[in-house]
């Protein structure tokens, strides 16, 4: 009997369970790692090594022992890391398919990536580089506020603060540059507008995007000047018009990077001048986007057709199409900080039809933090509906049902 293809994983944390499973039914083997041994991924994978996703060298030792053992990888993939240019080079080290390592680097740096899109006639709102607090103070003092700041080089909301005059700008800069890896801070216009996720499958040069749901923050001003993202909604509040000008302006930021087959996940902005570019990833996203809210939604399985992509394999495009339309949205619980006592509720929600995932991340007696980003988050919830009106609804009552007690030491 032939050996079934291997596909490597990089990560094992819940953020790729759905990868994990979904490689598994398509009849392939998966090869997981992780730095963490105890990483949950590891108890479904059927072969893994521990080994951080970011040390390329240790990497391509694993690879050799795994080829040496007479095993052959078809493809490396990604979900939910911002580790696209780590894939490139495991790709081009074992000869599988992965996009160019211009692409993944410019993608996992904000500035750059920005500088390109302008360059490459792609709308984006305005942005500088800002090296000093006095420079940013220089920058206001030109645009106005508000304004945004952010490291170059994160992800999660992590050093991304509002700029509107009411917090002290030093402080701001101080904390958005030590987050950065590289000790770099952008500063870019604030532009009111519903903001999108999309998730798209670029295939020969050809945009398909099945992912497209309305970014909830209405818990925003509770938490600024932090930008704090509370869920998203499928389906998205759109027109078609605008749905097919967002799909198109992710198509040409695509092909402006050179990714004519692989993941593009889009930020995207619906500005009074049209929709703009906050920033792109070229892999598959990690929460509930790729793994709950499309397949729920719309019932398609995106991160099949980036495997397929993944190990040179043709992508079944009619499997992109939307089977059926759904109302989905998902949402966080924020308690305060401080050591948790006690949750509540758990038990009564998890029992109704139409709560289609429920987790919490934190253990009695362990310290809860203050959200500073979508890090700090304490747990997850999603709910289906027939309609908007009832899966906010379902949503209300679940906040109202589970009670999380928290106290300071």
């Amino acid at each position: 009997m032939a050996k079934k293809k291997t596909i490597l994983l990089l990560g094992a944390s819940s953020d790729q369970l759905y990868a994990i499973r979904t490689a598994q039914a398509m009849g392939l083997n998966t090869l997981v790692v992780d730095a963490n041994p105890n990483a949950v991924g590891f108890s479904i994978s059927d072969d893994y090594a521990v080994v951080s996703t970011r040390d390329v060298e240790s990497l391509k030792q694993m690879v050799d022992q795994y080829h040496s053992n007479g095993y052959q990888i078809a493809g490396v993939l990604v979900q939910g890391s911002d580790i696209p240019h780590i894939v490139c080079s495991l790709a081009e080290y074992i000869d599988t398919p992965h996009i160019p390592m211009q692409a993944a680097l410019l993608s996992t740096h904000k500035l750059k990536m920005k500088q390109h899109f302008y360059k490459s006639g792609v709308a984006i709102p305005w942005f500088s580089s800002v090296k000093t607090p006095d420079h940013l103070r220089m920058v206001i003092k030109e645009r106005g506020y508000p304004l945004i700041i952010k490291p170059v080089d994160r992800s999660g909301s992590r050093g991304v603060y509002y700029l509107d005059g009411t917090r002290n700008i030093d402080e701001l800069f101080a904390d958005a540059q030590a987050l950065s890896l590289c000790g770099d801070v952008l500063v870019e216009e604030f532009l009111d507008g519903l903001q999108i996720s999309t998730e798209t499958i670029m295939y020969r040069g050809k945009a398909y995007t099945p992912g497209f749901v309305d970014r909830n923050y209405d818990m925003l001003s509770k938490y600024l000047p932090n930008i704090i993202e509370n869920g998203g909604t499928e389906p998205s509040s759109v027109t078609y018009e605008q749905r097919l000008s967002i799909e198109s302006l992710v198509e040409k930021a695509a092909i402006s990077l050179g990714v004519t087959d692989g993941v593009v996940k889009g930020d995207i902005v619906l500005s009074p001048d049209g929709p703009k570019i906050i920033e792109v990833a070229t892999r598959l996203s990690g929460g509930d986007f790729s793994e709950s809210l499309i397949p729920l939604g719309i019932g398609v399985n995106i991160v099949e057709a980036a495997l397929n992509i993944a190990m040179g394999n043709e992508v079944a495009l009619d499997k992109l199409k939307p089977r059926w339309s759904r109302v989905v949205l998902n949402r966080y619980f924020f308690p305060e900080p401080g050591t948790l006592k006690s949750i509540d509720g758990l038990e009564e929600v998890s029992a109704q039809p139409w709560v289609q995932k429920l987790e919490t991340w934190y253990n009695i007696d362990e310290y809860v933090p203050e959200v500073k980003s979508h890090a700090d988050r304490f747990g997850v919830f999603i709910v289906t509906g027939e309609t908007l009106e009832e899966a906010n609804q379902r949503a209300d009552w679940v906040y109202q049902k589970v009670k999380i007690v928290t106290c300071q030491d």
